[in-house]
């Protein structure tokens, strides 16, 4: 049984992530980092399981670095993710956060990742849900 006293709440998958942006070095206009996972064949946010006991916003930022090879500084609390995944529910916290250093390296996760303009990200993001964590950070950044 779980501390909230549900049973069910052990069959959750936890999972964090964060929406990876930074200033273009060419323009300084906003680029969001998307991820190209194989296994799956999508893009999407970096983000992935929390290991037992470990902070959602301690995993999001390990999974962005394992995932894009880049530090992070984190922002807000995005919208948390809720859908089914292979069977169980999944729930996935996200955070804004500016990307700050790193290179990527590709890994058996993730062998692309792609720095792209807010509508360009928009039209790569795989999953709907994706797209509004997208809206998300734009509401929050409020690019000029």
């Amino acid at each position: 049984m779980s501390t909230a006293g549900n049973p069910d709440e052990d069959a959750v998958v936890h999972a964090a992530g964060c929406v990876l942006w930074r200033r273009s070095p060419v323009d300084a206009t906003l680029e969001v980092c998307l991820v190209h996972r194989p296994k799956y064949d999508d893009w999407s946010h970096p983000k992935g399981k929390l290991k037992r006991g470990e902070d959602a916003l301690a995993g999001a930022l390990r999974e962005v670095e394992e995932e894009t090879g880049h530090r992070a500084v984190p922002g807000v609390p995005l919208p948390t993710a809720e859908y089914e995944a292979n069977g169980r529910p999944k729930q996935v916290r996200y955070w804004a956060a500016e990307a700050v250093a790193g290179t990527f390296t590709p890994n058996d996760e993730v062998d692309r990742v792609l720095w792209l303009s807010p509508p360009a990200a928009r039209d790569r993001l795989t999953q709907p849900r994706d797209r509004y964590l997208l809206d998300a950070l734009l509401h929050v950044l409020h690019p000029a």
